[in-house]
């Protein structure tokens, strides 16, 4: 762990009382994301004095152990500074129970543990549960929770869910999903997020068009030639190759993390920031793109895999799943018409990156053709 830091002070508010159940706590994005997030929220004093965590899932451990291999995680990630202190206090925050995501009995331990460390630590009621789990999770946690009443809001508190991508393999996946989902939890009890969103490329984008007027009268097919999306990792697949193996790169990220990022490129102004704003004119961009047809993918689509994909723990030795896809995109609107939009997003590249790249057209004269420099 690093050497201590100076806490950075709160630039807004924290957050009110609230006691967050994980499921699935066992897993790679728990650890990898998760935590250091909320870490990182208390440590910068956005989470509540009255806030804890319920890791639930089905490896056999205890709270002491749970919070042993969180700790172990974070010193192996090293992404961001740990401060003893800080971690300590956040760490005993931290419970466990173990469960079967199909087990009513497993359900109602966790509804005696969960009023437990409520009244421990004072969140009032307020509880946010969180699927960091394989999407074939999804529907059968939703359905537990509301058996076991974990989600009915009473007497002022708040329930919301959590749901990771991929939100289905398809429409008629995601549609049903969707049933399945709104059977159990209210519409403004669901939150189907995308992690991608709170990266820094996807903020600064916003501001990047909407802060500086400059850009907004050439934003736009008569002055943009092109443009390149490209999210590239050094990483393989690690511990996730039996996901992988269902997903691929293209439903891993295409219509989630670089959808968002061409919708924030292409979108129109929105009348205010309020979320439904913001997600109407995202919603027009998606709209807006051309299906690819089946008889013209192999002129706007390709399809990678990297060496030793095949060798990875979980994947079939003859396996066909795609770890790098490249798109050519376009966008049946006024302001992008005929602009192609270049997705490429891909595992085991050369280098870490997430970049959008805005390639304007040149000028009709090149007057410095004949220098040298």
């Amino acid at each position: 762990m690093s050497t201590p830091a100076q806490i950075p002070e709160p630039k807004g508010r924290p957050a009110g009382p609230c006691l967050m159940v994980i499921f699935g706590a066992s897993g790679d994005l728990t650890k990898r994301k998760l935590i250091p997030a909320l870490y990182n929220l208390a440590r910068s004093q956005y989470l509540p004095e009255n806030f804890a965590v319920i890791g639930f899932a089905f490896d056999a451990m205890i709270t002491g152990q749970f919070r042993e291999s969180i700790s172990q995680a974070a010193r192996e990630l090293d992404e961001a500074p740990i401060e003893p202190d800080s971690w300590k206090q956040f760490v005993e925050r931290l419970y466990y129970l173990q469960g079967d995501f199909g087990d009513p009995g497993a359900f109602m331990r966790l509804r005696d543990l969960i009023a437990e460390i409520d009244g421990r630590h004072g969140c009032q009621g307020n509880h946010l549960y969180y699927l960091a789990t394989s999407p074939e999770f999804f529907s059968k946690v939703i359905r537990q929770l509301g058996q076991s009443k974990l989600v009915d809001q009473e007497e002022g508190h708040w329930r919301r869910v959590v749901i990771e991508k991929p939100f289905g393999h398809d429409l008629e996946s995601s549609a049903a999903l969707n049933r399945e989902i709104k059977k159990v939890l209210a519409e403004d009890q669901i939150y189907r997020i995308d992690h991608y969103l709170g990266k820094e490329t996807v903020q600064n984008m916003m501001i990047f068009r909407f802060g500086n007027g400059i850009f907004e009268p050439i934003w736009n097919r008569r002055y943009i030639d092109h443009v390149q999306i490209t999210v590239a990792e050094t990483v393989g697949v690690e511990r996730r190759g039996a996901y992988y193996e269902k997903a691929g790169a293209l439903r891993d990220m295409t219509p989630n993390h670089l959808f968002q990022l061409v919708s924030l490129t292409a979108m129109e102004p929105p009348n205010s920031f309020a979320a439904g704003a913001v997600r109407d004119e995202k919603a027009k961009v998606i709209y807006a793109l051309e299906p690819l047809h089946p008889d013209t993918c192999q002129h706007c689509a390709v399809r990678g895999q990297y060496e030793g994909y095949r060798s990875e723990p979980n994947v079939k030795p003859d396996s066909t799943t795609e770890t790098f896809v490249a798109l050519k995109l376009t966008i049946d609107n006024w302001r992008w018409a005929g602009v192609p939009f270049y997705l490429r997003p891909g595992k085991r590249l050369k280098k870490r990156l997430s970049e959008i790249t805005i390639q304007f057209k040149p000028p009709p004269f090149v007057l410095f053709r004949q220098t040298r420099i």
